[in-house]
């Protein structure tokens, strides 16, 4: 597995070794020795979560409050644009952001440590969503920023993929601006 390093340093693009032929392919999805030795992050994972969403949909950006979930994040089948914003009021990188398009072909993953929040954008006509997280769901301290918050700037890709207005929920519709929260 290889590390490749974001405009925020302990946000990492992760690409397994993956081994095909004319019948398929394998890859190692999760190995934790690995994991440790490329990221240097000793994470324990206790929940994996999996969804799937259509073209326009646009989830996030989440975090919670406390019990701050790291993120480790892939795509099996389709294409998003993965972001991942530094809320942390301490860190150095505090407001800056990362995409990454992840998809079923390239098989990246981000790593997303706690205390960012997090959220994608689906490019494809669906894409199916993998990731683990270090901390379970705490609903009562979910939080969400907002995902067209000028104060952070995000350059969502939506015209380059026919988007006109990313379709989001209810709870998404609602986030808060960055200095807000």
């Amino acid at each position: 597995m290889k590390a490749i390093p974001t405009a925020i340093p302990d946000v990492l693009i992760l690409e397994p070794a993956v081994f095909g032929d004319s019948r398929g392919f394998f890859l190692e999805s999760f190995n934790h020795r690995t994991f440790k030795s490329v990221t240097g992050e000793d994470a324990v994972f206790v929940q994996d979560n999996h969804s799937r969403s259509s073209k326009g949909v646009l989830r996030g950006l989440h975090y919670q409050i406390q019990h701050a979930q790291g993120k480790l994040v892939r795509i099996v089948s389709g294409a998003v644009f993965d972001v991942a914003v530094d809320i942390r009021k301490s860190s150095p990188t505090f407001g800056r952001w990362v995409g990454v398009e992840l998809t079923g072909d390239n098989h990246r993953q981000l790593w997303i440590p706690p205390g960012l929040a997090h959220g994608f954008l689906v490019l494809s006509e669906s894409a199916d969503f993998l990731y683990k997280t270090t901390d379970y769901y705490a609903p009562e301290y979910e939080r969400c920023l907002a995902w067209d918050d000028p104060s952070i700037g995000i350059a969502w890709p939506l015209d380059a993929h026919g988007i006109s207005q990313p379709s989001l929920s209810v709870k998404d519709q609602q986030g808060r601006r960055l200095l807000d929260i």
